[in-house]
């Protein structure tokens, strides 16, 4: 595509330098984190009015393609790690298939009475405990996903023995326990991260970030765990593919 604006084209001048600007990201001329020209610059560059490139640089930041840092300037959105839901597998088996190498910090591992929403969620009865685990996973030593899982006591009751950093929890809980996935009742909303998250994420308190719950079911559609991950909103995409 020609860097130059065609003047005597039907294609009016807002849309080819859309597409000038589209290119370069896309192309990889601009690369992720990369400052991009001001809009002085850009009205330089290509002879239009400020207010025109600030129009077409207001549209790319809309598409997710530039981001704005006030009093810094305007970049390249940083690249999103594309994935699917856990449902569809686990979400580190997702990313070192995709060639991400991994790491899973193991933050806490106790056995606890669970808040009410918490026994809502599994069924559980007053006064049945649950082993909460707190994870995050890291992709080239950046964190991008926390992860709490809750398990009844009662259906896995040593669980506490078992390695659930190098091995997924799934894994461990159908291996030991007889627990298989087969149903995954969940949810996805948007979230701003707690002071708490954001520490564990290396993220600001309220930045934004996915939320999903899952309540995960076995063959009988008894629920044996309950999580919920918060991906950062800026390093992971969710992807949900559906075939009729």
């Amino acid at each position: 595509m020609t860097e130059v604006l065609e003047r005597d084209s039907a294609v009016p001048l807002y849309v080819q330098l859309e597409q000038i600007l589209h290119a370069k990201i896309v192309d990889g001329q601009w690369l992720p984190n990369q400052r991009i020209p001001s809009e002085n610059e850009l009205n330089r560059m290509y002879g239009l009015s400020r207010m025109t490139v600030r129009g077409v640089l207001t549209k790319l930041v809309n598409d997710g393609l530039l981001v704005r840092v006030p009093g810094k300037g305007t970049y390249v959105a940083p690249q999103k790690i594309d994935t699917l839901s856990p449902a569809y597998g686990g979400v580190r088996e997702q990313l070192e298939g995709l060639g991400y190498p991994t790491t899973t910090r193991l933050v806490s591992f106790d056995l606890e009475s669970p808040s009410s929403g918490v026994r809502s969620e599994l069924g559980l009865g007053e006064g049945e405990q649950v082993w909460t685990i707190v994870r995050v996973r890291s992709v080239q030593d950046e964190p991008v996903s926390l992860h709490r899982s809750h398990v009844p006591a009662t259906l896995a009751p040593d669980l506490d023995r078992h390695d659930v950093v190098s091995e997924q929890l799934c894994v461990v809980l159908e291996t030991n326990y007889g627990l298989p996935m087969k149903h995954v009742n969940e949810h996805l909303e948007a979230h701003a991260v707690s002071p708490i998250e954001a520490k564990l994420l290396e993220m600001r308190r309220g930045e934004p970030a996915l939320l999903l719950h899952d309540v995960i079911s076995d063959g009988r559609s008894a629920p044996f765990e309950y999580s919920s991950i918060v991906f950062r909103g800026d390093k992971m995409r969710l992807r949900f593919d559906y075939e009729r």
